[in-house]
Order: C-alpha cells, then structure tokens, then sequence
C-alpha cells in the first residue's frame, strides 16, 4: 500500500470515528434538546448539523474540479433555525457524510498530487482534507458538549467516564500489542 492509500484509508477512519461520535450524542438526546439554545447567538444541536452539512456538500461537491466554496452555498443561513425535525436534521447529517465520503473514494494515488482550491486558495488534497477533517471535528465535539449539557446526569460517555481510565487501560493493553486499532471503539 503505498503512501497516498495509507494516508486516505486514515483520513476516511477519522472522519467516520466523528461522524459516530455525533451520532452517539444525537442518541442521548430528545428531539426538543436537539433544538435547544443558550441564547439567540448560539447554536443548537441542528444548527451545528446544518453547517455541517452546507459545508461539506460546498467542499466536497467536485473536490478535485472545483473551488471547495461553491456559488450557491449559502454559509449565512446554516446559522439559522431552518430545520424542523429530527429526521430532517438525520437526512442532512446523512447527506453531507455521504458527500465527503464519496469525494474521499474518488481520490487515488494517480490523482493525490492534484491541487484543489478553498476559497481560491491552492492547497495539496492532503492540506484539504486535513483541513476539513479538524473543522468537522471541531463541531462535532461542540456537539457532543451540547448533548452533554443538555442530557445531564446519566449521559452515557463517549469517552472513558470518570473514574474508569485504569479498567479501560488494563483492558486495552491486553489485548497486545496489535490487539486493535483506534476506531475499535468511541474512546
């Protein structure tokens, strides 16, 4: 496997270990908290999953054709109450992971040296996709606070729950060495 192979097969297990972290948040929470903000300058849950969406159906559409920032994107208006259900919220979060997904299978050794454009700025598809992957990552776990918040006593965690990091180490290092990989769970 050589190196362009190595990095997007790393790449594509990152962004789905983000893609299920939100949706283990979403699981804990009811359609009313999926909607709840602070104030009226925050984000909700839905908020967050909308620019998510707008965002990766702008970045990934055409990756290697066209600029990242497409035309018909509408940044202002994923900050906005437009979504009306939990399912309606499920299908967009569902499109725009289908969207970049689809971009990263595209991509191949004999086109990895390819420079794409982000607001008309040059980068190397490994600069792109590393950008894109600390965006999502970044909402995602304002995601998951919100959830946390919202949820509070009794939230199943998504991470290794307080008290618990020598029990998750001893079961980790038994498995040996090579026992597992990172996506093998949620911690």
């Amino acid at each position: 496997m050589d190196i362009p192979d190595v990095y997007l097969k790393s790449a594509r297990a990152q962004f789905a270990h983000y893609k299920r972290l939100g949706e283990k948040a979403f699981e804990q929470v009811s359609d009313e908290q999926l909607f709840r903000r602070s104030d009226p300058e925050a984000n909700s849950m839905a908020i967050l999953v909308n620019h998510l969406h707008g965002n990766m159906r702008s970045r990934w559409t055409d990756f290697l054709t066209t600029d990242g920032e497409k035309e018909w994107r509408e940044r202002d208006l994923e900050f906005e109450d437009v979504i009306s259900s939990r399912d309606e919220m499920l299908a967009r979060w569902e499109d725009g992971w289908r969207c970049l997904f689809a971009a990263l299978d595209s991509v191949h050794a004999g086109n990895f040296d390819t420079t794409v454009y982000i607001r008309d700025q040059a980068h190397s598809i490994m600069d792109a996709v590393n950008r894109q992957l600390c965006h999502y990552a970044y909402h995602v776990g304002q995601i998951v606070l919100l959830g946390r918040m919202e949820h509070g006593l009794g939230w199943n965690s998504l991470s290794i729950p307080r008290g618990a990091s020598a029990a998750f180490n001893k079961e980790k290092f038994g498995r040996g060495r090579h026992g597992g990989h990172f996506t093998d769970d949620l911690k």
